[in-house]
């Protein structure tokens, strides 16, 4: 259909069309009851189910406050703290080494590396021992984990593979 085509059946049906267009029942009734009943005094049986209701939206709020300021997280320190650290980096360490274990490695002494950085992270765990919120030693331990995180992935996968 080209544009005058189109332009012309356009108004064809527009002329069509009813001006005026009325409803299929008087609506001023309905319109006119719900006007009233606003401004009508409601039953007490109205009002005593609407508090209720008030009342029940109230109660679950407020229970469902109490109930999210009483799950407070835990929070791990000390020896938990260290353990969890270890924990979670062992997972990933292990599973980096699943996946890259059919990839050949770029360098040769790579797991001596891997092994030093096991050894600092070690000294790190018995120093934390003594001092188990050190903060300083703390990011010490994560910042060992996430040398050994590098080291796998970048002797696996060389930056100039990836464009």
């Amino acid at each position: 259909m080209n544009k005058s085509n189109f332009e012309e059946v356009l108004a064809e049906q527009l002329t069509k069309v009813d001006k005026e267009q009325q409803p299929e029942r008087d609506l001023w009734p309905g319109i006119e009851l719900a006007l009233s009943s606003d401004t009508q005094d409601t039953s007490p049986s109205v009002v005593g189910g609407k508090m209720y209701l008030i009342a029940a939206t109230t109660a679950i709020f407020g229970l469902i406050g109490w109930l999210s300021v009483g799950q407070q997280p835990v929070s791990l320190t000390g020896d938990g703290l260290v353990a969890s650290l270890s924990a979670q980096h062992l997972q990933q360490k292990n599973a980096l080494l699943v996946k890259f274990e059919d990839q050949p490695a770029l360098t040769q002494n790579w797991q001596s590396q891997l092994t030093e950085l096991d050894a600092a992270a070690e000294a790190i765990k018995a120093a934390l021992k003594n001092e188990p919120n050190n903060m300083a030693l703390l990011k010490m331990l994560q910042s060992v984990h996430q040398q050994q995180i590098n080291l796998i992935e970048r002797v696996h996968s060389p930056k100039w593979s990836h464009i």
